[in-house]
Parts: structure tokens; C-alpha cells; sequence
């Protein structure tokens, strides 16, 4: 038994790498999602608006405007479209602001098509169980520089200059992901 693409659950596939949305379409479409990619914020809101999706899978960093811009944009056309944010760079921060704008899940890359297919049935209840444990203190220090980065654009010297920190030390930081607990 075929499922007509009319049938299939719509999702929209945002990512600037042309190579990862075609090989996730084609994941998807296999397990049954009827899919639509676009390589930008700006490309993905008039097909969203055009047709607001089921679901949706964008990714946080991209040339133009960030992944949440499109969360948001999602979000405020239906808010029942399940929505997972994917990034390379993920901290806690953009996490929470990601499911605050919409978001139903996070996930970090590389995330293969069954982990985010099931990060869709994600439904945050608040019932999550707290750390018992501290969080380690570069952690904290990398979360704030995520914070202060995203406040300045992405942009590395005005993010150094509201840190009183060189350059080049805030960007060895950068290249240093955080500890996992």
C-alpha cells in the first residue's frame, strides 16, 4: 500500500546544507512525511504561510536569519505544528529560547531521521527531573558567552568587547565545545 503525497503528514525542512536536506528528505519520505526543504529563513516563510506544515525541522544557524526567527514565524501560524530545532552549536540557552518561542524538541547534530521522527511525540509535561548535581562551572561560562553572542548578532568582537575579553581568547572558547555532564 502507496501513500498519496496528499495523504502523507506535511514537514518542512529547513537547513542551509543542501547535502544533509537531501539525504533527511529522502529519510523521511520513507517513513512517510511528505516533505518540503528550503535553505533559509527567508525562503522557508512564504512556504510555510503558503501551506503551514505538521511539522517542521530547522536548523538554528543559517546565512541570513537564525532558526528561531523561523520558530516563531511557525509557531504564530499554527501553533500546533510540532517543531524540532537541530544545531551544531547547542547550549542550554538557545535550548530553553527555542522551546519558549515553540519549539517542541532539541536536538544536537548529528540526529539521524528515527531520532527526530520520536523527537516529534516529545511532549514537555514539567515533570523533568532536576540535577543533583551542579553544573560544572566552564559550563556556566560557556552558556554565558552563548547568551552574549546571540545578544551582539553573532558577531565575535562586539561579543569580546561586552566581555572585556580578547578576541582571540573568545574564540578559542567558541571552538571549545562544553563538558557533558
Amino acid at each position: 500500500m502507496t501513500i498519496s503525497r496528499e495523504e502523507s503528514a506535511s514537514l518542512l525542512l529547513v537547513d542551509d546544507d543542501a547535502t544533509f536536506c537531501k539525504v533527511l528528505g529522502a529519510a523521511l519520505e520513507k517513513r512517510g512525511y511528505a516533505v518540503t526543504i528550503a535553505h533559509s529563513v527567508e525562503q522557508a516563510i512564504p512556504l510555510a504561510e503558503a501551506s503551514p506544515p505538521e511539522f517542521a525541522i530547522i536548523d538554528l544557524k543559517m546565512g541570513g536569519s537564525p532558526g528561531l526567527v523561523l520558530v516563531k514565524a511557525l509557531h504564530e501560524l499554527d501553533p500546533n505544528t510540532r517543531i524540532v530545532v537541530l544545531t551544531g552549536y547547542a547550549s542550554i540557552a538557545t535550548a530553553v529560547e527555542a522551546i519558549k518561542l515553540g519549539a517542541t524538541q532539541y536536538l544536537a547534530k548529528p540526529a539521524n531521521a528515527d531520532e527526530i521522527v520520536a523527537a516529534f511525540a516529545h511532549v514537555p509535561d514539567g515533570n523533568v527531573p532536576l540535577k543533583t548535581q551542579p553544573t560544572q562551572i566552564d559550563n556556566l561560562e560557556w552558556e554565558h558567552i552563548q547568551r552574549v553572542l546571540r545578544e551582539h548578532d553573532d558577531n565575535i568582537s562586539a561579543t569580546a568587547r561586552a566581555l572585556n575579553m580578547h578576541r582571540r581568547t573568545l574564540q578559542r572558547k567558541l571552538a571549545k565545545p562544553p563538558l557533558r555532564n
